[in-house]
């Protein structure tokens, strides 16, 4: 089995990386990156579970989609890298810490402190193509990324936090 996660991710979801509905996803990304711009870029697809270890996480924040413009996708949910300016939805959360905790908003999207201090950043789907929300989704990622939620909840009680995801869909 080829190391996808390098941390004990790898261990908790290696067993999906053998399973056919990866491997059709796996050969679909091929086609993708290579016919396609794709958001993140392929060597960060799995910057949630590297920033994050699975004995780490006390929170997970859930998002859809990654950002699909230029720069802005890095592999974590609602954070994009630095110098891109702070996407919309980022900007609600900002004010929702503020106005319910008085957590002052920084200046920047780049999330990565968050992800070292044990919140999982992850979006139910991993990739989009540039400029179209939703365009990787029912192609496989949902099954990696309900395995990992589900791998998480049964061993331990964590807060998770859905924004713009379907409730009625996710686990």
């Amino acid at each position: 089995m080829k190391t996808l996660i390098k941390n004990d991710w790898q261990d908790v979801l290696g067993p999906e990386f053998e399973k056919a509905y990866y491997l059709k996803l796996h050969d679909f990304l091929k086609r993708e990156y290579a016919t396609q711009i794709i958001h993140p870029d392929m060597y960060h697809i799995f910057e949630a579970f590297e920033w994050t270890p699975f004995s780490e996480v006390k929170v997970c924040i859930l998002g859809q989609d990654p950002y699909h413009g230029p720069n802005q996708a890095h592999g974590c949910s609602f954070s994009v890298l630095p110098g891109v300016r702070i996407p919309p939805s980022l900007v609600n959360i900002y004010k929702e810490l503020q106005s319910d905790l008085g957590i002052k908003p920084v200046n920047h999207g780049y999330l990565e402190k968050w992800a070292k201090q044990g919140v999982l950043l992850l979006n139910t789907v991993l990739t989009v193509r540039n400029g179209q929300t939703f365009s990787h989704r029912g192609k496989g990622w949902e099954q990696l990324t309900d395995a990992a939620i589900k791998k998480l909840s049964d061993v331990r009680v964590l807060l998770f936090l859905f924004f713009g995801v379907d409730r009625h869909r996710t686990r």
